[in-house]
């Protein structure tokens, strides 16, 4: 496993951070809880340090599962969660930060995120909040999740930010416009999410005869149409997977770290062997030629999707 820095906060991570959104339900099959918390230990056992939720995920239940399993290793994790974007008033922020060190087992956040920004409650009152959680000890690095680079120098005027979690694959670079550019500036770790589009980009729906049967029946990625378009991208995942001997899930998530600016990524699985599959994405190292391929048919495909 590799490690990286958490912006100038002190604090190393994994860069594969274990994601548990799936731990609390909602829109996923949710495996028992004790499954769940197998899962997490042999994510600790394989060198992944970082685990990642929110209060939001099953109504807190995932931080519940999360606090359980890693309390008796608290010294060995860092955990990180997320505060709703209904919660971010002053008084807001405090209480959901309470309940979710209460539901964590823990008396410390290592990063507290603010999920999604909204514009209807001032960043300077967020920001305050997240500043004197941080003077009383109860987090140590202040994350933001999904915004843009003009929220995070309007959130940057109160307060340093450390970490940036965004959305980015290979279908979805908007990031790399100039949001890496400016983490890289500010000394922001950038954390990228759904790496592999929701499952698009392991080849399963163009390869393997799976349907969508889920949510993600309504995503623009999973219509008839464009899964013919992404068609060219996916073959040439899986012919540099096969080349690697590896799988194009992992040639997918090799890619992302690649990428200038990315510090990690975050990978959410129930699925023990998917989880190991995922961890060895990190490790495989992609040629150039093999980058810039990925890059220019991924941007043509890119083309033809938003066209």
């Amino acid at each position: 496993m590799q490690y990286t820095s958490l912006g100038d906060s002190g604090i190393q991570i994994s860069r594969i951070v274990h994601g548990c959104m799936e731990l609390g339900g909602g829109a996923w099959d949710v495996r028992p809880d004790a499954e769940n918390a197998a899962l997490l230990h042999t994510a600790l056992e394989h060198g992944v340090t970082a685990f990642d939720t929110a209060e939001s995920y099953g109504g807190g239940h995932s931080e519940e599962v999360v606090g359980r399993t890693l309390a008796p290793l608290r010294d060995k994790v860092v955990l990180c969660t997320k505060v709703s974007k209904e919660h971010l008033h002053k008084k807001d922020v405090l209480a959901a930060c309470e309940g979710s060190l209460r539901r964590l087992r823990t008396d410390y956040i290592d990063l507290y995120y603010i999920h999604w920004p909204n514009p209807d409650i001032e960043i300077g009152e967020t920001m305050e909040a997240f500043e004197l959680l941080k003077a009383q000890g109860k987090i140590r690095a202040i994350g933001v999740s999904n915004f843009s680079v003009a929220q995070m120098r309007a959130a940057q005027r109160y307060a340093r930010l450390d970490a940036l979690q965004p959305e980015y694959n290979l279908l979805c670079r908007g990031i790399e416009d100039e949001t890496l550019a400016f983490c890289r500036e500010n000394h922001i770790a950038v954390l990228t999410y759904n790496s592999i589009a929701k499952g698009i980009l392991s080849g399963v729906f163009h390869f393997g005869g799976a349907r969508v049967t889920d949510f993600r029946t309504a995503k623009p990625l999973f219509q008839e149409k464009a899964l013919a378009e992404e068609l060219p991208l996916l073959e040439l995942l899986r012919d540099i997977a096969q080349a690697h001997s590896a799988s194009l899930a992992q040639v997918a998530l090799a890619f992302s770290l690649s990428r200038q600016g990315v510090s990690g990524t975050i990978v959410g699985t129930q699925n023990p062997a998917h989880f190991l599959d995922n961890l060895a994405g990190a490790e495989l190292a992609l040629s150039q030629a093999e980058i810039s391929a990925l890059d220019e048919t991924s941007a043509r495909v890119l083309r033809t999707l938003n066209a």
